[in-house]
């Protein structure tokens, strides 16, 4: 691989962005995230997660198996099922953002 070897095909890091953030000290896949955004494009790590903790592993001297892998987000709000299916709550089509939280 030569220093613009795309790496995270999403967010289009390259094995230079990589080396510099590794040279900065990181050491799990969520720090080189946080430089670089790797991981958290549309794959969300599935193209890039593995070659970038194999990397680490080796500069770092940390077995493959101990580097963890990236912490996931939930969504910012629940979705009902319902709009997941395509069905109208009410006459008007819509279903209300707060349904699902009233009993929280």
């Amino acid at each position: 691989m030569n220093k613009e070897t795309i790496i995270c095909p999403c967010e289009d890091v390259t094995l230079s962005d990589l080396e510099s953030v590794l040279s900065l000290g990181a050491e799990t896949f969520d720090d080189v995230k946080r430089f670089t955004r790797c991981g958290m494009g549309p794959c969300q790590a599935k193209a890039c997660f593995y070659q970038v903790s194999k990397m680490i592993s080796e500069q770092k001297q940390i077995p493959l198996s101990k580097i963890p892998y990236t912490h996931m987000r939930l969504p910012l709000r629940m979705v009902p099922l319902e709009s997941l299916l395509g069905e109208e709550k009410e006459k008007s089509g819509k279903i209300p953002i707060s349904e699902g939280h009233a009993n929280e």
